[in-house]
């Protein structure tokens, strides 16, 4: 049977208690302000320089400049963060002490700024901490055998340049990352992996496609240039002469433009030649012969050539080098792939004078003496000769009978790979593991 409420009246309502004082914080509370000292302070302390024997002691491991430039990094930006932690521990003491709510948020508003700053260096350590960490797993060897390769390039250089300048260190670091392009990001420019902080030294990175088939790895002689246009003060004045150039040959603005902005790829290119020889040409193609429509498509804010213009820029360069034949070869070969450019989007004007450009463009970065290489050019400071390709073709057949190279530059050992895969002296799994046990010895 359902009973009735019963309504409560005016007169049996319960009084209303007089407005309590200020309550005491409940233990918890104020021990979970404390904490919040201790946590941020511990997590500052745990983004520590890293050691230099965490990533192996053999020659595959960092090296110790490497090690010092990112700790370098890490220590200032973790210096800004223990001050920051610092000021969490004081708000964390002055809320703990007198709980009230503005403190509070005083104290959660400072974690909050903290935290910020903890995720943005994580992320640089993290990076550091992955980079270095490959030297540890099964690709070590590859990876150091590359890095031999690019320092290689810079001792070349700067031996041979007309006036003396500072050397740059650390070197480049080579790294391995899944995807179809290599890349680099130079020495001295702000990077996003490292949260837009100074990128302390050259990195290059290598797709794994490209390390397990050394023939193409011309992509590290490329991406090392990059680095050198800039430590060689060549930045501006190398798109200046060659807008300048253009133009003073009669050449009308937009090509004058395109050939400026396509500067630092053409450069990679054409040095990466002078350090590698003629089978750099080759490894060229391997990157730049994909399918008609992509080789003949254009990008008007694109910093790379037209790949079908890019490679008759190293035919020239060959031909200037004094490599006839095989200027010949590469030109009749591509145009053989290609016989048709008109079918892409090249506009009239670049597609048209672009055989009669190239040479000027040539002449320009490798042939034009520059004050920042002590007046010389760059086929000077990078002298490439049949002598050079003579020692090539030797090495090519000492690394397909797995024996020692002897005093070959590391540099070479891409073009006696090529050589050896292109002229069928060993299988390609043999040129591999002989390529690589060379370089680890050196």
């Amino acid at each position: 049977m359902a009973t009735a409420a019963i309504p409560i009246t005016a007169s049996k309502a319960p009084k209303a208690s007089p407005s309590p004082g200020p309550r005491p914080a409940p233990a918890f509370l104020r021990r979970w302000l404390e904490v919040q000292s201790v946590n941020s302070l511990r997590h500052a302390a745990a983004l520590r320089p890293f050691r230099r024997d965490e990533f192996g002691r053999n020659e595959a491991a960092p090296t110790a400049g490497h090690i010092e430039a990112a700790n370098r990094l890490l220590s200032q930006l973790r210096k800004r963060l223990i001050d920051r932690s610092r000021l969490v521990a004081a708000a964390a003491k002055a809320s703990a002490a007198q709980p009230e709510v503005k403190k509070i948020h005083r104290l959660l508003e400072t974690k909050d700024s903290a935290h910020t700053m903890v995720r943005a260096i994580e992320k640089i350590w993290d990076f550091y901490y992955e980079l270095f960490g490959q030297r540890q797993g099964r690709y070590a060897h590859w990876l150091v055998s590359c890095d031999w390769i690019a320092l290689d390039c810079y001792q070349d250089i700067y031996m041979n340049l007309g006036k003396a300048k500072s050397v740059p260190a650390p070197g480049p670091f080579s790294y391995m990352r899944t995807g179809f392009s290599p890349a680099t990001f130079r020495r001295g420019i702000p990077l996003t992996a490292l949260g837009k902080q100074i990128n302390p030294f050259p990195l290059v990175q290598l797709p794994y496609h490209r390390l397990i088939n050394p023939w193409t790895l011309g992509a590290v002689l490329h991406e090392v240039s990059h680095n050198l246009q800039n430590d060689l003060g060549l930045q501006d004045v190398i798109p200046r002469n060659i807008a300048r150039h253009l133009l003073k040959q009669g050449f009308k603005k937009p090509v004058a433009a395109a050939w400026a902005r396509w500067n630092r790829e053409t450069l990679a290119d054409l040095s990466g030649l002078l350090l590698g020889g003629p089978a750099v040409v080759a490894s060229l193609m391997d990157v730049v012969g994909r399918s008609p429509e992509s080789v003949v498509a254009y990008n008007p804010v694109g910093p790379h050539p037209t790949p079908y213009i890019r490679v008759f820029l190293s035919v020239e360069l060959l031909r200037r080098m004094g490599f006839h034949d095989e200027s010949k070869t590469f030109y009749r070969s591509w145009t053989r792939m290609y016989p048709n450019p008109e079918i892409g989007n090249i506009p009239p004007e670049i597609l048209g004078t672009c055989m009669e450009a190239i040479p000027v463009v040539v002449n320009t970065i490798c042939y034009t003496k520059y004050e920042t290489l002590g007046n010389k050019s760059l086929a000077e400071v990078i002298p490439f000769t049949h002598r050079q390709q003579q020692m090539i073709e030797e090495g090519a057949a000492r690394i397909a009978r797995g024996n020692d190279p002897g005093i070959l530059p590391e540099r070479f050992m891409i073009g006696a790979a090529r050589v050896a895969l292109d002229r069928k002296l060993a299988r390609p799994g043999a040129i591999t593991e002989n390529f690589y046990r060379a370089l680890t010895k050196k």
